[in-house]
């Protein structure tokens, strides 16, 4: 089939099977808080150790045995730099395998509708900001995840391969950096502001007079509530058919340096803040241009410095009240 014949979606059921793959991870969690308080009825969900998405065959009979009308793909192996770097291989084979037989199969049982999410680092890292859609395969990578990157890249052309050859309404979205409820704050593997969380307030707890941060706290992040693009991604899937994915974020960003303020004031940090020029920064810049999801009617509710705030209750409710003492 050609692009022109791919047939436009349906208005959602929400009495009809909705796969979340990856429903207790971060994105996940939230899509399927998001679709249960929208109504839906009959959300599916496995766990890892319920079903490898690594697993070709397990995969397949999965999906002969469910039948999953729309599928919403937010399942990856992810990390943040010191992870990504450390760990290429394992980002990349776990990613494409995840992909490869999760669209697979779902293209195989003819899934009425798929949304597949990816991340804002498949841009180039020197991408003109804000970064439009337009800007993917357009320059370098990042280093640091350019691994992660190539496997997410790989999910978009596969997104947009199926429209073009089985004429599937499927569609990408591609969100900035998230946070929020069911985050990883792991010192080890976590990303930037669960890191910073986590780092300001066991400073606070523990009355230390300083905290050391990785980079030089200049380049500038754009960071969006992961209950904001649960939000989003019902939205597209109710409002949005085309052959680009979409970028989803709030079209503003701060300075790493802004952002460990924010943190230091909502754990009630007031010790120095130090700065590990030795470590990497990562890229520059990376702002969304959010144009396209504006233009269909969507905008974020949650504001940065009360979900910072929000996010920190969480943690403390849910990680150090469960930590050994």
């Amino acid at each position: 089939m050609t692009e022109s014949s791919v047939a436009a979606p349906a208005a959602l059921d929400k009495a009809a099977p909705v796969y979340v793959a990856g429903h207790r991870g971060l994105v996940g969690s939230a899509i399927w808080r998001r679709l249960t308080a929208a109504g839906f009825t009959e959300l599916v969900g496995r766990s890892s150790a319920e079903l490898d998405l690594r697993d070709r065959s397990a995969v397949f009979d999965f999906f002969a045995r469910t039948d999953v009308s729309v599928v919403v793909l937010a399942a990856a192996r992810v990390g943040g730099i010191a992870a990504n770097n450390a760990y290429p291989v394992d980002f990349l084979s776990d990613n494409l395998q995840i992909q490869l037989n999760v669209l697979d199969a779902a293209r195989a049982h003819e899934v009425s509708r798929l949304l597949f999410l990816g991340s804002s680092c498949i841009y180039p890292k020197f991408a003109a900001q804000p970064i439009t859609e337009d800007e993917l395969l357009t320059g370098h990578l990042e280093p640091t995840n350019e691994a992660y990157a190539i496997a997410k890249i790989a999910g978009i052309l596969h997104v947009r391969a199926v429209r073009r050859q089985y004429g599937l309404p499927w569609i990408a979205a591609m969100p900035t950096n998230l946070y929020g409820p069911g985050d990883n704050f792991d010192p080890q593997a976590s990303h930037v502001l669960p890191a910073l969380i986590r780092r300001y307030d066991e400073a606070a707890q523990h009355g230390l007079p300083s905290v050391t941060n990785w980079g030089s706290g200049t380049p500038r992040r754009e960071f969006l509530h992961v209950d904001d693009l649960a939000d989003a991604c019902l939205h597209l899937l109710a409002n949005y058919d085309g052959d680009d994915h979409v970028n989803v974020g709030t079209g503003i960003d701060h300075s790493i340096a802004e952002i460990a303020g924010m943190v230091a004031d909502a754990v009630d940090y007031s010790g120095e803040i130090r700065w590990d020029t030795s470590k990497p920064d990562g890229t520059p810049r990376k702002l969304l241009d959010v144009s396209k999801l504006r233009a269909t009617g969507w905008t974020p509710s949650i504001g940065l410095e009360a979900g910072i705030a929000s996010t920190v209750g969480w943690y403390r409710d849910s990680i150090c009240a469960g930590a050994p003492t």
